[in-house]
Order: structure tokens, then C-alpha cells, then sequence
């Protein structure tokens, strides 16, 4: 009994020692050389593996046996492959069995280079795409771990593994693109591969993903994914690669941002995409893009470079949709502003909703005579659409400082800017000249109605004067303007009461109109237009033309007078002939320099004291474009008349020459010799046959004047003065 409890104890523990010996340290053997090298071959028939002796080490809990061979190598006719180990696990049931089979293996390779392993891959196996690969692989390390299970046919089951790591791999996509230091995991399945802890450099810009997944399915390929990259300055070279093929209406200067982007597309077969969708957040640190929008009349201290700055980006793309939504800093001009923006893009619809805070900076809308006050914060508000008819519909523009505010409603406008349509407009503002101004627009068919308690016309008179243009911004073919406007302020001195009429527009163009006003019960203002034989005729008629004539600067002093104005319109030139009655001078430096210059001191004196009264003053003249043809100036009193012609470009040049006779000593003694100072002078006081020429010209700043003091007139003169004393 005792000797078989002592055999039972030693027995049991040589067991146990050839367990532990057997778990930790294991035993070498030949026998699997022969079903691992069968395995292999059933890979592939060209394969030829080199084995070291196999290390075998039991797994008692499992009941299993751990097969292991390290530093094998895979041969084929074009090269070798070295692994860092091959290994199986076998159950102890079978391990007596004869032709028991190994159902999986593990396969680990060292640090290989990747066209190596290409290389290799082409001596089993050649496809196309390995020859793409090896033309865009400049360089690079993978280490897999590869699972394979087989059937009990001995065929590789589709549920195989391979993992891995992809290091400082370099890809030449292009000359222009330069994709290195590629480093990632990689796990593939059966169609499948995820990609993981990836990060790149493409052109010296640093990139970084968590995931990529790519899956394959009938004959398609679909990848999702995620792209991120912090803080990148892009370089000129790099902005014109990157964006510019893409945003060529933009020239940017300047960019750094980061941004977070995830992303799904599928790749058929033919290699292209389908189903793209994309999700992006950008923050512009800073964005420069050179302003080449002349917006120097809206934002008087506008830079050369429009700078985002801190700029928040969502940009949502799917089913050939985008939605953009943005806001953060603005600097256009010398302070900040804010942007607020959202623009949708749906086939060949863009719609948008913007809100920008003018903080301390000003603005400035001419044709209204607005300005912004710098200290108020101006809220702009832009929603509207752009088709593909290429009109950009505004459902709403509205501008909001404190108690001033400006809507419209419903304006269309084309690709010139030219007006195409408008529904409403309300106004409630104070102008720059702290004017009140209230009013209304609204539009029935094709007739758009002006009403108002008050409107300061002061800047429009301005315009018109300084613009020969008369071409409207409305592009449809005919429409009508009705006004109705309780007080029209004309300048600091005159106001308009019960300002009426209407304006009929066809092709752009004032065809047909009939407006009045009045300044008192018995003094008023009338504009006509007609149109007859192709001609279009214009009729202003002012009871008090100081309200016209003072808004020339170089004349000063200019008090009571009647104007009466009256033009003709063909094709593109305009014949026109201006009237003054009964006007006074007080100032005028031109008129007396000359004065001067012809020794007539005593006249000067008086234009530049009290003042030098004219009973008429006419002008005819012709314009084309830029020029002015003066065909004649002639203006009669009883100290002084004036004749002369020349010709204006405008901004350019000034050219005028003319005769100056003064009433005073030798012309008054010959108009005083009977019968022969009436022929020559006439009974008027003002006309003589002595008097003086000069000449003015030069650019507009730069004037000279030259004169001949005593010279005999002109049968012209004196021709004219007889015509103006026979009419009076």
C-alpha cells in the first residue's frame, strides 16, 4: 500500500512537473513542419516557407497545445519575406490522431518595406493595381499580424484577420501633391479595412484622423471617415494649389485655421463618386482676401484686405446640397465688425440670410444722404435667393440705428444691378444734414407710389447737377412713378410744400413726366418731360433759381432770379439753352480776376462788395458724353454784360473765350453822341463798342486767364445786344 501511494505521489509529480515544464518553457519538434508547410501551400502553390524547429508549449486550462516557429521566411522566385513567427493551436485530443489538421494559424511579420512586399506579391499573384501601387509607394514600413482559419477542406475561411502598422510611408500622388510620413493601424477584414491613429503631411501641412473605414460591396466601394488638422498657415504656394482652382473669385492672401471634417462617399468600379456627404467645422484664426469690390462710397475707410478673424464655419454637404453657416470678426475697415451668415445651395438655387453689426465704424448710402453715426452700432439684415436665371432676389434688406430704420421688402435685381423689381420700401431716418425724412414706397402692377411727410432732396439736387447721366437703375421696359410728398427740403433755405406729379420710364429712360411744388402760394417749381419725333424734351422752371445756381461753387452771392430751363434729347447728345432773370451777383472770383486784369477796378469792387445786378443771363450748349460745347454765354445788366463760348470736358479741361464790355466812361460818353450811340451802343446802359476779350483755359484746377483791356467789339456783340434790347 505504501509503495503504491509512494509510486501515485512521484508519477503525479512527474506529471506535474511535465505540465509546468511543458506550459512555461515547452518542448522543440520536426513532427507540424510538414502540416504548417501544407497550410502555406494551400495560400498559394508558389510559396516556399523556411522553418526552424517548432517550439510547442502546453496550454493545460484550455487543453490545448501552443505551436510556435520563430524567424521563418516565405520564398518565392522574386524574393523572400522574413516573419517574426508563424503559430497554431491544436487540441490534445487530436494530437494523437493521424491526420489531424491545423485549423488556424497566426502568422506576425517583421518591419518589411512595402516594396518589398509588393515586390514579392507580383511573384504570386499579379494585378493591375500592384503596379499602381509600386508607382505612387516612394517609401515606407508595414508590421502585420495575420489570423487564418481553414475548413476541414483545408481552405482558408473568409473570417480572416490582419492587422497592422503603417509607418513613414511616402506616396508621389503628383508634382503638385507630395503626400509623406504617412503613419496609421490598419485592421481587414473581409471587406473591410479600418484605418486608425492616422496622420500625414501633405505639402508641408500637417494632418490627423481618428478612423477611416472602407467597405466593399457589389463591386463598390464605401468610405467613412474623419479628417482634422490644427492651427495650418497656408503659404501663397498652397492657396493657389488648394483653393483657387475652387474659389477663383476670391484672391486670398492670407489663411490659418483649423478644422474638424467627417466625411462619406462611395467609389464605384469606374472610380467615381457617388452619394458624397460631408461635415465640417472650420475656425478661421484669420482669413485675408484683397478686396476687389469698389465700396469705397459705402465704407468711406475701407482696406485693401478684408480680414476674417476668428471665424466659426459649419459647412454640411449632401445630395448636392450645402449648407454654409458662419459668424465671428470682421475688419474691412479701421474697427471691428460682426458677421452672421447662412447660405443653403440647392441645385441651382442659392439661398442666404445675412445679419452684419457695423460697430464703430461708418457707413455711408449716398442716394438716400444717410450716414451712419460711428459711436451707434448699425444692424444690416440680408435674406433673399439667387437662381439660376442669375437675379438675386432680396426678400428682405432691412438697416436698424436706433431710431433710424430703412426696409425693403421684395427687391429683385439683375446681374448689372439693375433694378427688376420692388414691392415696398419705408424709410424713417435723420440724414447726415440731420434731416428728417419719412416716406414710402409701394408698388401696384407697374406703378410704384412715393408718399411722405418729408424728404431732404438737398444730395439729389447735388447728383443731378454733377451727372449727366439720366439713365434709372429700373430695367423693366415701362413703369410709372406717382409722388405725393407733403415737404421736400431743397437745401437749408428752401422747402418744397405739396411736391407732386409723376414720371413715366420706358427702357430705362424718362419719357413722359409733370412734377410741382410749391415754395409759397405764388413762387413754385415745375419739371417737365415729353417725348415727340424721337426726341425727348425737358422744362424746369424755378421761381427762385438761387436754389440751383448757389450749388455751383465758384459762384458766390447769388440772390433772388427766375430759372428757366429747357433741353432736347436725341440719340446721345442733348441741346440745351438755360435762362436767368433778374438775378444779382455778389461773388464771383473768376469774373473778377478778369475784371481786374482788365484795369476795370471800379466793377470789381462792386461784384466783390454789394454786388452787381444782371437782367438776363442765357445759355445755350450741347452735350455728348464727357463733353460740353458752349455755343454761347450771354449775360446783360446794367453795369456789365458778358459774351462768350467754349468748350468743358468733363474733369479734363476748360476752354472759353468771350468779350467783357463795362458801362462806364468811354462807351457811356459814345452812347451819349446822337443817332451814332444808338446804332452803336443803343439807348440800354451796359452795351459798348469798347469792352474787353479774354481767354480762360486749363485743367479745372489750374485755370489761366488771359486779356486784351481795350479792343473794338465784334459785329457778333454788338448784334446780340441790339437782339436782347429790341426783344425788351
Amino acid at each position: 500500500m505504501r509503495f503504491i501511494l509512494k509510486f501515485s505521489t512521484i508519477l503525479l509529480t512527474l506529471i506535474l512537473i511535465l505540465i509546468f515544464y511543458s506550459s512555461l518553457i515547452g518542448f522543440e519538434t520536426q513532427r507540424f513542419n510538414n502540416q504548417i508547410l501544407k497550410n502555406i501551400n494551400k495560400i498559394n502553390k508558389d510559396l516556399i516557407i523556411e522553418l526552424q524547429k517548432i517550439k510547442i508549449v502546453l496550454d493545460p486550462l484550455n487543453f490545448k497545445l501552443n505551436i510556435r516557429t520563430l524567424a521563418p521566411k516565405l520564398k518565392n522566385k522574386d524574393g523572400i519575406i522574413e516573419l517574426e513567427y508563424i503559430k497554431t493551436q491544436i487540441p490534445l485530443r487530436l494530437l494523437f490522431s493521424k491526420n489531424f489538421l491545423i485549423k488556424d494559424l497566426e502568422i506576425s511579420t517583421k518591419a518589411l518595406e512595402i516594396q518589398e512586399i509588393l515586390s514579392f506579391y507580383k511573384g504570386i499573384s499579379y494585378k493591375p493595381e500592384i503596379f499602381f501601387f509600386e508607382r505612387i509607394i516612394k517609401k515606407g514600413y508595414v508590421i502585420a499580424d495575420i489570423k487564418l482559419e481553414f475548413n476541414k477542406d483545408g481552405k482558408i475561411r473568409n473570417n480572416y484577420k490582419v492587422k497592422g502598422i503603417l509607418r513613414d510611408t511616402a506616396l508621389n500622388i503628383s508634382k503638385k501633391y507630395n503626400l509623406n510620413r504617412v503613419n496609421l493601424l490598419f485592421d481587414f477584414r473581409q471587406n473591410n479595412l479600418s484605418l486608425s491613429q492616422i496622420n500625414f503631411v501633405l505639402n508641408d501641412l500637417k494632418f490627423f484622423s481618428e478612423s477611416i473605414n472602407l467597405i466593399s460591396l457589389n463591386n463598390d466601394l464605401t468610405v467613412k471617415g474623419s479628417l482634422e488638422n490644427n492651427n495650418i498657415n497656408l503659404k501663397k504656394q498652397n492657396i493657389d494649389l488648394f483653393l483657387k482652382p475652387y474659389l477663383k473669385n476670391l484672391n486670398i492672401d492670407k489663411i490659418l485655421f483649423k478644422s474638424k471634417n467627417k466625411f462619406s462617399f462611395i467609389l464605384n468600379k469606374k472610380f467615381e463618386f457617388n452619394d458624397l456627404i460631408f461635415n465640417s467645422e472650420i475656425l478661421f484664426d484669420e482669413l485675408v482676401i484683397k478686396n476687389t469690390q469698389d465700396l469705397k462710397s459705402l465704407f468711406p475707410n475701407i482696406k485693401d484686405n478684408i480680414n476674417f478673424l476668428n471665424h466659426k464655419i459649419n459647412i454640411n454637404y449632401s445630395k448636392k446640397k450645402i449648407k454654409v453657416q458662419g459668424n465671428g470678426k470682421l475688419l474691412i475697415q479701421n474697427e471691428v465688425d460682426y458677421l452672421d451668415y447662412s447660405i443653403i445651395k440647392n441645385n441651382n438655387k442659392l439661398e442666404f440670410k445675412t445679419l452684419y453689426k457695423v460697430l464703430k465704424n461708418p457707413l455711408i448710402i449716398n442716394f438716400l444722404n444717410y450716414k451712419k453715426k460711428e459711436k451707434n452700432e448699425l444692424t444690416i439684415k440680408l435674406e433673399g435667393n439667387i437662381s439660376s436665371d442669375n437675379l438675386i432676389r432680396f426678400d428682405t434688406i432691412s438697416l436698424n440705428e436706433k431710431e433710424n430704420q430703412i426696409i425693403i421688402t421684395d427687391l429683385v435685381l439683375d446681374k448689372n444691378k439693375n433694378i427688376n423689381d420692388l414691392k415696398t420700401v419705408r424709410a424713417n431716418f435723420l440724414d447726415r444734414e440731420d434731416k428728417k425724412n419719412s416716406f414710402n414706397i409701394n408698388k401696384k402692377k407697374n406703378v410704384f407710389y412715393l408718399k411722405g411727410s418729408i424728404f431732404n432732396a438737398n444730395n439729389i439736387i447735388d447728383n443731378l447737377i454733377n451727372n449727366t447721366n439720366d439713365k434709372t437703375y429700373f430695367k423693366n421696359e415701362n413703369l410709372k412713378l406717382d409722388i405725393d410728398i407733403e415737404k421736400v427740403i431743397l437745401d437749408k433755405n428752401h422747402i418744397l410744400s405739396n411736391f407732386n406729379g409723376n414720371l413715366s420710364f420706358k427702357n430705362q429712360k424718362i419719357i413722359k413726366g409733370n412734377l410741382i411744388g410749391f415754395f409759397s402760394k405764388d413762387k413754385k417749381i415745375e419739371f417737365t418731360v415729353r417725348s415727340k419725333d424721337g426726341q425727348v424734351i425737358k422744362t424746369l422752371f424755378l421761381d427762385k433759381a438761387k436754389v440751383i445756381v448757389s450749388r455751383y461753387k465758384f459762384i458766390k452771392g447769388f440772390e433772388r432770379g427766375i430759372l428757366d430751363f429747357y433741353s432736347t434729347k436725341k440719340n446721345d447728345q442733348t441741346i440745351s439753352t438755360l435762362k436767368i432773370y433778374d438775378f444779382k451777383l455778389k461773388e464771383l472770383p473768376a469774373l473778377t480776376k478778369l475784371l481786374t486784369l482788365a484795369s476795370l477796378q471800379g466793377i470789381a469792387d462792386i461784384l466783390s462788395g454789394e454786388g452787381i445786378g444782371f437782367e438776363e443771363f442765357e445759355m445755350k450748349f450741347r452735350n455728348n458724353g464727357n463733353l460740353m460745347t458752349i455755343d454761347e454765354i450771354y449775360a446783360i445788366g446794367p453795369a456789365i454784360s458778358i459774351l462768350m463760348s467754349g468748350y468743358v470736358e468733363k474733369n479734363e479741361l476748360i476752354s472759353l473765350r468771350g468779350t467783357l464790355v463795362p458801362a462806364t466812361t468811354i462807351n457811356n460818353a459814345i452812347g451819349s453822341i446822337p443817332v451814332l450811340g444808338k446804332i452803336l451802343v443803343g439807348s440800354k446802359t451796359g452795351e459798348g463798342v469798347f469792352g474787353v476779350s479774354f481767354k480762360i483755359k486749363g485743367p479745372p484746377k489750374k485755370l489761366e486767364t488771359t486779356v486784351n483791356p481795350i479792343k473794338t467789339l465784334t459785329p457778333r456783340f454788338i448784334t446780340r445786344t441790339l437782339e436782347k434790347i429790341k426783344k425788351n
